[in-house]
């Protein structure tokens, strides 16, 4: 009884705070949106819209970010993860919204990697500073069933969509950009078509003529005036939100096109057919087979087919190179991988970097961010073999993490181009 007298009461538990979203918040607050993929988010933005959410594309991509991840999430917390919540916390410090009508839209893939997890950071983040600010949840998982943005099948049918173009429209960016003889001509015709696009999205199912909307979109881009010199092709690979954000990966993008490249960046859509393989070959190799399966099975043949799609279109264009063949990928994995290997980016890293060596891309910067596990295993783990199978490879790994500085990277990225190949 004495020791049971002496023992120190237990200490209560700390519930983190949650806020959730509910319909009437819809007329007044604004939904803050991190800057991942700046073309397609700004479709999906568009799309949401017209249900009713104001929406706002965060684009700072000040060191204070990087300083209000480290406050606010684990030292050994993944890169982005770190950057989404920084982004997050950065803007609501700011003074530009009103505290009491704002909340923040975060993306959540389902599968093993922490991406998934990054909602309870930032809602244990804002719990002891900001605990009214609700979160939303962007998922097809059935991940936080009482946070999730709505996404009826109407809605996901345009975000489909939304991957789609924004994947045509980065491609043909990316393809005229270098080119271009009167400066900020294809920002300009990029800015049109996003603004074209939201329109379209509004109609019943203007959105979904997507023959027509390709080769408007082509025969706009190929009317460009562009110069006829060649410049050295430079692939992106890597973790997603490092790979396409330019606040993660320092405006990598905008600094290949400085330094007279033509970025050579994989579409959303490899990466969407990617998380719907999964569950095939989970089937394949653990003989799992559920309702689940035949959802992602009927998915996947959907996706695929839409891809093949745009693939002939540009290919019967004849002005600009196609995206990879996701099958193409696979075979081209299976050469180096096992796809069983699927946590994080997994096998799609080195199907893209090999895909992009075999068709003339072989100068490839692979982003990896500190605490990416999976990235760095694998990423690293089949440069070499690669660089054995297409001697001309020109691959480099470059670091993004806390410490890491701007002028280290590019020096390194200028390293690398210092040897790039036409």
């Amino acid at each position: 009884m004495q020791d049971k007298k002496m023992q120190a009461p237990k200490e209560p538990s700390k519930r983190v705070h949650k806020s959730y979203f509910t319909d009437e918040m819809k007329k007044t607050y604004t939904v803050l949106v991190p800057d991942m993929l700046p073309i397609h988010f700004k479709l999906i933005m568009q799309i949401y819209e017209k249900y009713g959410y104001h929406m706002e594309l965060l684009q700072t991509s000040t060191r204070n970010v990087i300083d209000e991840g480290l406050k606010n999430v684990h030292n050994d917390t993944c890169y982005p993860a770190l950057l989404v919540v920084g982004q997050f916390m950065d803007a609501l410090k700011s003074g530009k919204y009103d505290i009491n009508k704002v909340a923040l839209l975060i993306s959540q893939t389902g599968g093993g990697c922490r991406a998934s997890n990054y909602i309870h950071l930032l809602r244990k983040a804002l719990s002891e500073t900001f605990p009214q600010v609700p979160v939303l949840s962007l998922n097809f998982s059935g991940l936080e069933k009482n946070a999730s943005i709505k996404v009826t099948p109407a809605i996901a049918l345009k975000l489909i969509y939304a991957v789609l173009y924004g994947d045509m429209l980065m491609l043909l960016y990316n393809q005229c950009k270098p080119y271009e003889v009167v400066k900020n001509s294809t920002d300009k015709l990029l800015a049109r078509w996003q603004h074209r696009m939201g329109k379209l999205f509004n109609t019943a199912s203007g959105y979904t003529h997507t023959k027509r909307i390709y080769k408007a979109m082509l025969r706009d881009f190929a009317a460009l005036e562009r110069t006829s010199e060649k410049k050295p092709k430079v692939g992106i690979v890597g973790e997603i939100y490092v790979k396409y954000s330019p606040l993660a990966n320092n405006h990598l993008n905008e600094f290949l096109l400085e330094e007279g490249c033509e970025p050579n960046v994989p579409g959303l859509l490899d990466f969407v057919l990617y998380c719907a393989s999964d569950p095939i070959n989970d089937r394949i190799l653990y003989g799992i087979f559920d309702k689940s399966t035949v959802l992602y099975t009927i998915g996947y043949d959907i996706l695929y087919k839409f891809q093949k799609q745009q693939i002939k279109v540009i290919e019967e264009h004849g002005v600009f190179q196609p995206p990879h063949d996701f099958e193409h990928l696979r075979k081209c994995a299976d050469k180096y991988i096992h796809q069983g290997v699927k946590m994080g980016e997994g096998w799609l890293i080195t199907a893209e970097m090999a895909a992009l060596a075999e068709t003339g891309t072989e100068n490839i910067i692979c982003t990896q961010p500190f605490g990416c596990l999976p990235n760095h295993i694998v990423a690293k783990g089949s440069a070499r073999v690669i660089k054995r199978a297409y001697p001309d490879a020109n691959i480099v790994a470059i670091d993004y993490d806390p410490g890491a500085t701007k002028v280290n990277q590019e020096n390194r990225i200028k390293l690398m181009l210092a040897n790039a190949k036409l």
